[in-house]
């Protein structure tokens, strides 16, 4: 029966509970290259993981994404308020739906021109479709909703439903 030669296993010395200076000179600078060589594989992968990820055809990843709108929602006395800035986009690019309490904004904001990553300096502005689904937190009239677009300002007003009113019942006995 061939004996069989035991597996080398290497411990850090916080493992075994030895302090830096209790190792010796090439036990140290062993240890210290693992560790080392795991920082740089560690932030190699993370790099990777940051690189946008191409899809077959060269697309860029980007092309999926759907960038989510900025609001300002508020009420008045009347109605419900939402409010985004929404420049460079036309009316025609823009679709409001309302289902039951929730309102969605949809749109997409083209570019004009086409501009190589070369020639860029900066590159900031969000292009491409964005869209935005809030809940109303009031009963509205679905049917009364207005919407202005006014200097790069997408106003929506939704009126709030008329509340009822409270109606005491009295109760008839047999």
């Amino acid at each position: 029966m061939a004996e069989e030669e035991p597996e080398e296993v290497i411990v850090s010395h916080e493992e075994i509970g030895l302090e830096p200076e209790e190792l010796a000179p090439e036990e140290l600078a062993e240890e210290q290259e693992m560790e080392t060589e795991e920082v740089e594989e560690a932030e190699a992968k993370g790099a990777e993981e940051l690189k946008p990820k191409e899809k077959s055809g060269g697309e860029d990843w980007l092309n999926d994404f759907e960038g989510q709108l900025n609001i300002d929602m508020y009420q008045t006395k009347d109605n419900v308020i939402i409010k985004s800035t929404i420049a460079g986009v036309r009316p025609e690019d823009i679709d409001i739906t309302v289902a039951n309490d929730m309102v969605t904004i949809k749109g997409s904001r083209r570019k004009e021109e086409t501009v190589t990553e070369d020639d860029y300096f900066y590159q900031e502005c969000y292009w491409g479709s964005f869209s935005r689904s809030v809940i109303i937190p009031v009963d509205i009239d679905s049917e009364k909703i207005e919407a202005d677009l006014k200097a790069g300002i997408l106003t929506v007003i939704i009126p709030k439903a008329a509340k009822a009113k409270t109606k005491k019942v009295k109760v008839k006995g047999l």
